[in-house]
């Protein structure tokens, strides 16, 4: 009987289907691009993950990572350490650049995540409770969701089922060619993971936070995201969607200029809003103090609004 009981191992091409395949792969380029986090906020401490940027040090990862007067070290897959500087850091969009002193690191390769479809795989890298280098992968759930931050909302973040856990924040989403598509950031429920996106405006924010430290922003006031249109008034508009705003603040400058919840913003200027990435740059530092135009659908009729943008603290 022993001579029939005997185990075959599986050959690496049988033991990888497709999906098994593309992860492995995955993980295998993206593990060391992901750094895991060691923070210290006086006698306290933290953990989470950063991504590297650049051959040279440029690391980035969640702004609540390193929120405060933090401080701590970076830790590589090659098992190099380092203390890591905080070059800059955004709440709003819960983005930081850090830096460290190393080079010959390994970059991730970026992607966009405005190509991102609703389904598609997506992994996700990081330093769970201190487990350096964890993989797991799941699917993007939905897209332009809202992550209440404090007093501020992050607008347009990535759902996925991927799973996340205390540690995961500022570690690598990638998609199914290991492009970085997004910065994980919370972890929102059992099965509900959320990323802020890496596109042209997640670049444009590394750019500024690299060179100056912080971005200026224009502050309206409101919680909200890209709402269609129905087809008789997409048709009329020309515009197949608007933001919708779903929580105005109370004394912001939305309150004052009118906004309601329910509303859908057109335009803003000469610009069309149809999504809250168009928002956010259309609240670009030249915006603070200047008198804006907005066009807005309430009840089915277009009203124009105007707003004086302040300054976000």
């Amino acid at each position: 009987m022993s001579d029939l009981l005997h185990l075959v191992p599986a050959t690496e091409d049988e033991a990888l289907d497709a999906y098994s395949a593309t992860v492995t792969a995955v993980a295998e380029l993206v593990v060391p691009s992901v750094a895991a986090i060691g923070v210290v906020r006086g006698r306290q401490g933290g953990a989470g993950s950063a991504v590297v940027l650049s051959a040279d040090g440029y690391l980035l990862t969640s702004a609540h990572v390193v929120a405060g007067e933090a401080h701590g070290t970076a830790t590589f897959a090659d098992g190099r350490q380092a203390a890591f500087e905080l070059v800059g850091r955004d709440t709003l969009s819960d983005l930081a650049v850090l830096r460290v002193a190393l080079h010959d690191l390994s970059p991730v390769q970026l992607g966009d995540a405005s190509g991102l479809k609703v389904g598609q795989l997506v992994v996700a890298v990081g330093n769970p409770h201190g487990f350096t280098g964890s993989v797991t992968a799941g699917v993007v759930s939905a897209l332009g969701r809202s992550l209440p931050a404090g007093a501020r909302v992050v607008e347009n973040v990535i759902q996925t089922d991927a799973a996340l856990n205390p540690g995961n924040s500022g570690g690598a989403l990638v998609d199914a060619r290991a492009r970085l598509v997004g910065v994980n950031t919370a972890l929102a429920g059992l099965g509900l993971g959320l990323a802020v996106p890496v596109n042209e405006t997640t670049l444009e924010i590394v750019g500024t936070l690299v060179r100056d430290g912080r971005v200026r922003r224009a502050y309206l006031g409101i919680v909200g995201g890209g709402r269609p249109l129905v087809a008789r008034r997409a048709a009329q508009l020309g515009q197949s969607s608007g933001v919708g705003v779903a929580e105005v603040v109370d004394g912001s400058p939305a309150d004052r200029a009118g906004l309601r919840p329910t509303d859908t913003i057109l335009s803003i200027g000469e610009e069309p809003t149809r999504d809250a990435g168009d928002l956010q740059r259309a609240m670009a530092a030249c915006a603070i103090g200047e008198m804006l135009r907005l066009r807005v659908l309430r009840d089915d009729e277009v009203v124009t609004l105007d707003v004086v943008p302040t300054e976000l603290s």
